[in-house]
């Protein structure tokens, strides 16, 4: 980690912008909600139409899917905002085969632009959204001379905080094109059961649907209960590394 471009900018300076930030998200979502909300309950009527989302999907087929991606590259640049429903709505519309692969292309896309935007400015980019103790909890990973095994097993693990990683790895030695593969195929799991639980839905079959959100309900418990003990493991065999 380039702890000495850590220093070139002050905390003092960092919580003014990231007060900005967070200051202008939440106008946005104000007056985003303001303007939706007369229509969200024929929103919520059309949502539930499966046929009506994919015939206007049909009927604006690069529009809709470049709408999604947006999204999901959004998604991904404000790192504390859930996944899921994103990738649940790739399934809903596109179905399975072209969800999970759109939702991968948009991943891989927002992710590069996050990696290399940190590289290129730094702490001045990760501040913006995390506090230095925030990067602390990671600093086992970056002393780790396995760094990029222990990157693939955590982006497989469910659960784990992918996105916030994303942002951390520009910090770090990892190169570009293994931390991109990183960042898209290890979320293939994740996305994949998303997509299947949303397209089953969308089709009709409820079953398939029921069998695959409790499959990533129950994928998610036991990555973050495997991750938190592969994280307390790590941090003090790097900590006996430097007693």
């Amino acid at each position: 980690m380039a702890d000495n471009d850590m220093d070139t900018i002050s905390d003092a300076e960092l919580h003014r912008r990231r007060h900005i930030v967070i200051g202008v998200a939440i106008a946005l979502a104000v007056v985003i909600a303001l303007f939706c909300w007369k229509y969200v309950p024929g929103l919520i009527a059309w949502v539930s139409d499966p046929g009506a989302v994919r015939a206007l999907v049909d009927e604006h087929p690069v529009l809709s899917r470049l709408a999604l991606m947006g999204i999901n590259a959004l998604q991904i640049f404000l790192a504390f905002l859930p996944g899921e429903p994103v990738e649940l709505a790739f399934g809903y519309a596109f179905g399975f085969w072209e969800g999970t692969l759109l939702c991968m292309i948009a991943t891989a896309i927002a992710s590069s632009i996050v990696f290399l935007a940190v590289k290129r400015w730094g702490w001045s980019i990760v501040g913006l959204f995390f506090d230095r103790s925030q990067l602390e909890r990671y600093s086992w990973l970056r002393n780790s001379r396995k760094l990029e095994g222990l990157m693939l097993i955590i982006f497989l693990i469910p659960g784990t905080p992918k996105d916030w990683l994303t942002y951390f790895a520009g910090l770090t030695r990892i190169s570009f094109p293994v931390m991109i593969a990183l960042a898209t195929f290890g979320r293939l799991p994740s996305i994949m059961t998303s997509t299947i639980a949303a397209s089953a839905v969308g089709d009709g079959n409820v079953r398939v649907a029921i069998i695959a959100i409790v499959i990533a309900a129950l994928l998610a418990i036991i990555g973050g209960i495997v991750y938190k003990r592969f994280e307390a493991h790590h941090a003090n065999t790097d900590e006996d590394k430097k007693n």
